[in-house]
């Protein structure tokens, strides 16, 4: 019994290991079969179609390096957007505009923010 239980154990660990050592171009492929999954449960034949489009160019032309160039180059784009927003809001801060303007720059700087912490906790 206490057997079985370690190789249970064993198992289980071996197949989470297994499945991070799945390539980013794997989890692209799941995830797009996932939304096709879903537009088609919802009856969405637009976004199927535009979803298997998608899927066989990840199929045809996908590699885990052009993935992570790919969303580094968003991450870096969102980085830049992120301090152009800080920079117009020390400026309105700055000039003393008036406090609407000033809660709208730092909305858009807070929701830039967000967009950035959501880019990097994203595999690719």
């Amino acid at each position: 019994m206490k057997y079985q239980v370690l190789l249970g154990v064993a198992l289980f660990s071996l197949s989470g290991s297994l499945l991070a050592a799945e390539s980013l171009c794997e989890q692209k492929e799941q995830d797009i079969q996932r939304e096709i999954g879903m537009a088609q449960k919802h009856n969405n034949q637009r976004r199927v179609n535009g979803l298997e489009r998608a899927l066989t160019e990840v199929r045809a032309d996908c590699s885990d390096k052009k993935l992570e160039a790919a969303h580094l180059e968003r991450i870096n784009a969102q980085k830049q957007k992120v301090a152009e927003r800080e920079h117009a809001l020390r400026e309105e801060r700055e000039e003393g505009h008036d406090k609407e303007k000033i809660a709208k720059r730092q909305q858009k700087l807070d929701e830039a923010r967000r967009e950035l912490k959501k880019l990097q906790a994203e595999p690719y």
